[in-house]
């Protein structure tokens, strides 16, 4: 074979250089983000379960504020939960974890079985010593000091085989504790491919009691994929792989079977695509939780005369608003829900032969039977950022029963509550939480981005 001439060389040099380019870019592009399925394991609950459930998450987010012991929200709220597949250790194990914005810790079900386990030991749990990756952090560890109110006491002992421990409690008395570890996680993406995460750190319960995180209420998950602002939340310990923020579009689980909804990890939205913003903001009191200022309520285009304070944070982290992926419905502060429910009362009675009427712990619900197409009341919420969240009537009406269309918000008390902006008020929304930049941001048409 005749030898290379110095042309021909360089033209060869300059393909392989451009190839292993075009190779690197294509990964990267690929690797800006995580589309991970959400995935819902029931259709909408009932109307009762749903007031119960939401009633009890909405205490747990309450007190959790409140507490000076370490408390987790979440997992409570059974109606309206959106899952995520992980699977965790080396060879995987696969678990379901509730995908909540209201927490930080990742805290998954443990079993200390070895070899000879029984089916009731294994059942919806990962077992440690099956994994070749598993490893506690130790107690004197800087991740260690990352958990909320860290307690470096039972390091004393034994200082150099100590584990770092973590005991989360809810306001009802369940509890999650365990060794704060680290572990390879592998995640399915909607791409059909994987994403292997190596020493993510997460909690390993063995001890899991109470009505919160077991039984119906939990609704078969396996832990908590915390995704709130805080260090060692889900996000917090990707962002620097992804951009520092993640999205999500909920769509409508009334629709059976119901479409798939994606959490995305990292960058999907083009700088073309246009967005509504507003900024996130901080509360020291609740550093965990995505706060959004709404500066005024709208019904029908007429803007409520609700007055700008119950929307503040006050000086003691009182008050404000967040937007949370666990909670199903709307709950806004006493005084500007009794507006919106006036409001809306007085337009229904303008339908066709209304019947109202307070059904199953709504105030309001309208009997529609007689009405081929209802038009309903359509709020909308001014944000700080001159921005609009203009949800259609489906996403606060709910059907009771048949034809009974109820108005899907609650009342909080305006003393200690916040106000909260549910997962169904959510759906249809493609929201973009922005920690860089400590933005929302969202748009009615960007869910075919997801």
């Amino acid at each position: 074979m005749a030898p290379l001439s110095p042309l021909s060389l360089r033209l060869l040099l300059l393909f392989i250089f451009s190839f292993i380019n075009f190779c690197h870019s294509k990964n990267t592009t690929a690797a800006e983000y995580l589309k991970l399925p959400l995935l819902r394991k029931n259709p909408l609950a009932s109307p009762t379960e749903l007031l119960s459930s939401d009633a009890h998450r909405l205490s747990l987010l309450h007190h959790r504020r409140t507490l000076k012991s370490p408390v987790v929200s979440g997992a409570p709220s059974g109606s309206g939960q959106y899952f995520v597949s992980l699977r965790l250790g080396t060879p995987p194990q696969t678990i379901l974890l509730v995908a909540d914005t209201g927490s930080d810790l990742i805290w998954v079900k443990c079993s200390a079985c070895s070899t000879n386990c029984s089916s009731a030991a294994t059942n919806s749990a990962f077992i440690p010593r099956h994994s070749s990756t598993f490893s506690p952090h130790h107690c004197f560890d800087s991740h260690c000091r990352l958990l909320p109110h860290p307690s470096h006491s039972h390091c004393k002992k034994r200082p150099l085989h100590t584990p770092c421990r973590y005991e989360y409690t809810y306001s009802d008395g369940s509890v999650t504790n365990g060794f704060f570890s680290k572990e390879t996680a592998t995640l399915r993406t909607s791409f059909g491919g994987e994403a292997r995460l190596n020493n993510l750190a997460f909690g390993c319960g063995f001890r899991i009691s109470g009505p919160s995180v077991t039984g119906a209420s939990f609704n078969g998950a396996q832990g908590v994929m915390g995704l709130g602002k805080g260090p060692i939340s889900f996000s917090s310990q990707l962002g620097h792989r992804f951009g520092n923020k993640f999205s999500y579009c909920l769509l409508d689980y009334t629709i059976s079977p119901p479409p798939t909804s994606f959490l995305t990890i990292g960058n999907i939205v083009p700088r073309t695509f246009k967005m509504s913003f507003t900024p996130l903001l901080a509360n020291p009191l609740s550093p965990s939780f995505y706060y959004i200022a709404v500066q005024s309520v709208s019904v029908n285009g007429a803007k409520l005369n609700i007055n700008p304070s119950v929307w503040s944070i006050d000086e003691l982290g009182n008050g404000g608003t967040i937007i949370d992926s666990g909670t199903t419905l709307t709950f806004l502060v006493e005084p500007a829900y009794r507006q919106v429910l006036a409001s809306v009362k007085r337009r229904v009675r303008r339908l066709p032969s209304p019947a109202i009427m307070p059904t199953l712990g709504f105030d309001l619900c309208v009997n529609v039977s007689g009405v081929p197409r209802p038009s309903l009341p359509k709020m909308s919420f001014k944000l700080l950022g001159n921005s609009v969240l203009s949800p259609p009537p489906t996403n606060y009406f709910i059907e009771a029963a048949d034809r009974v269309m109820c108005l899907a918000i609650q009342p909080v008390s305006s003393e200690t509550g916040f106000s909260v902006i549910g997962n169904l008020m959510q759906q249809g929304f493609l929201f973009e939480f922005d920690r860089d930049r400590s933005r929302l941001g969202f748009s009615r048409h960007g869910c075919a981005l997801r």
